[in-house]
């Protein structure tokens, strides 16, 4: 079962991945995707296409069932992409991710 503090112990990453739309992610988003059952989660940030060099992506449970994907481009900016998941069965309440020129890693991996 996926937990936060399991998430903590990625620090940079030995291998990438690369996701079928062309994007790339590190060990620590690999173990999140498998543990979390979320490759879902990494459809739906790739799929967005975003042009900024540096994104910071967030998923925060709305109910036991639902939750918000946002993305914005610093903390005190303005969201620029939220897209509402019904139906999600993700273990955690919230999780942030970061996009840098196209790789997908956790805020640890930095």
């Amino acid at each position: 079962m996926l937990k936060q503090s399991s998430l903590s112990q990625f620090i940079g990453t030995e291998h990438y991945y690369k996701h079928w739309l062309g994007k790339v992610y590190t060990d620590g988003v690999k173990y999140m995707a498998e543990e979390g059952q979320a490759y879902w989660l990494l459809d739906a940030i790739f799929s967005y296409m975003r042009t900024e060099s540096f994104q910071i992506w967030e998923l925060k449970k709305t109910g036991t069932t639902s939750a918000v994907l946002t993305m914005k481009e610093d903390t005190n900016e303005p969201i620029l992409v939220k897209q509402d998941i019904p139906l999600t069965d993700f273990p955690l309440d919230f999780i942030a991710l970061w996009l840098i020129d196209g790789v997908l890693i956790l805020p640890s991996e930095y």
